[in-house]
């Protein structure tokens, strides 16, 4: 048995050695613990504890294997300054890893919800607003995951522009979602031929305006022209499947060593068209160093974590995306909003969780405070509920729901549920075995017929420019 002395002397000590030992974020920690993401930030600020809470602490400490502090004493619990804590270890291991980066529970949520269709949908009617010039219409995807809502979104553009030439840029940082959505991209080249598209796994601040801000990104930046030749989709799509090996060496990915988000190796910047068009596109397709942020329309679907806070959302991603808009264009920003089946699918197992940090009228609050001077350039609208939340369901036979239910029906719901909720492995990880989870998933699919989801979106247009 360990001697007292040995022991952590502090409540502090012990989480710092719990969360190197363990890979864990502190903010992680704290909602394990005691439900509570800034929990150990308010320690390090001196904040004091109830005797309830420092044993609701000490034995997650000890149930998980950790070792726990000596008995505090009377009065204020001592707290080690913040600059004793250097973690160590591999920061970028699976625990550390960022939630969207999780590839089975985003395909099966991709292929058995229908958010993708409701996502373009909603999109596509922004297109009826924006004011595009000369020499194309240009539209930026915030995050385009597999391309299926850009793809969706192009089809609807060609519809309403069959003849506009097309600047389509986005930002994707996995390897993996970039191969996806270039898979789609051959029969959007076949069916409108004036598109340039523009893909990058640069930053928020950077990839609108494809140029890196640090001077040594800039000298590592990869930029790849692709023309396709040939005139049928066949054509363009195996050519566009020769990219693989390029994609391989040059859209990798580490962890942020602070965060624990994948953030690129090196910027690069891919871009495509055809060659019997680029006489027509010269004036669109970009140039290194020389490229501009005007866009018509911007989406940003789901582009940051739904626990940070307003404030970081805002000036993290909104913000830049918001002041990369021509006079005129629109930004259309959607994100869950959760009071729907799937959350409570999440309450059955976690009671007190609640993703949902800030809404729609919060971010912009937060996006106002962001721009500062620059706030009179822009129009911010919440709209009313009926027109800014929408609902999207997960796929389900008329009759699946009736009687027995599958178990792989029950998994795929219970999948999509906590893809919706950001619920962390590690959480996951810690529910009991048995099927107390697929039992909560069975009764509220049965409660509601099926389950649904809701999202909210809200809009940022650009009225001039300083």
């Amino acid at each position: 048995m360990q001697s007292v002395s040995n022991r952590p002397e502090t409540l502090l000590e012990s989480i710092y050695a719990f969360c190197r030992q363990n890979s864990m974020a502190e903010s992680t920690f704290g909602r394990r613990a005691v439900n509570d993401g800034k929990f150990v930030s308010r320690l390090k600020d001196g904040s004091r504890l109830r005797p309830e809470t420092w044993n609701r602490v000490v034995k997650f400490i000890a149930k998980h294997g950790g070792e726990t502090p000596a008995a505090p004493g009377s009065g204020a619990l001592h707290v080690l300054p913040t600059e004793t804590y250097a973690p160590t270890g591999d920061t970028s291991s699976e625990k550390n890893f960022r939630f969207f980066d999780n590839r089975q529970k985003y395909l099966m949520f991709v292929n058995t919800c229908s958010e993708k269709d409701i996502v373009a949908k909603r999109a596509g009617m922004e297109l009826t607003f924006i004011q595009p010039a000369p020499p194309a219409i240009r539209v930026f995807d915030g995050g385009i995951g597999d391309g299926t809502v850009l793809a969706k979104l192009l089809r609807e553009m060609h519809g309403r522009f069959p003849t506009m030439p097309f600047y389509v840029s986005g930002k994707e940082i996995s390897l993996e979602d970039i191969r996806l959505a270039l898979g789609k991209m051959a029969d959007r080249l076949f069916e409108h031929p004036s598109t340039v598209l523009v893909f990058t796994n640069m930053f928020y601040s950077e990839a609108p305006w494809l140029t890196p801000k640090k001077p040594a990104a800039k000298k590592a930046m990869v930029w790849k022209e692709l023309a396709l030749k040939g005139g049928t989709a066949h054509d363009f799509d195996r050519q566009i499947a020769e990219l693989d090996n390029f994609l391989t060496d040059n859209w990798q990915a580490r962890h942020s060593p602070k965060t624990g988000n994948p953030i690129y190796e090196h910027p690069t910047v891919l871009v495509i068209y055809r060659e019997d068009y680029r006489f027509l596109l010269n004036d669109v397709i970009p140039k290194p160093q020389k490229s501009k942020a005007d866009f018509d329309l911007i989406l940003a679907s789901q582009p940051y974590r739904l626990r940070v806070p307003a404030a970081f959302k805002a000036k993290n991603v909104i913000a830049p995306l918001a002041r990369a808009l021509r006079p005129s264009g629109r930004l259309l920003g959607i994100h869950s909003y959760g009071r729907d089946p799937g959350m409570e699918i999440i309450n059955k197992v976690w009671p007190d969780d609640n993703p949902f940090e800030s809404d729609r009228h919060d971010i912009l609050r937060a996006l106002k405070d962001e721009l500062g001077d620059e706030v009179d350039e822009f129009d911010f609208n919440a709209f009313s509920d009926d027109r800014s939340i929408f609902q999207y369901k997960m796929h389900t036979l008329p009759t699946e729901v009736d009687s027995s239910i599958g178990t792989s029906t029950l998994y795929a719901a219970w999948n999509d549920a906590v893809y919706v909720a950001q619920i962390e492995d590690d959480r996951l990880e810690e529910i009991p075995d048995g099927a107390s989870h697929l039992n909560a998933t069975k009764e509220i699919l049965r409660k509601h017929g099926g389950l649904w989801f809701n999202d909210e979106s809200y809009v940022v247009s650009r009225t001039k420019r300083s």
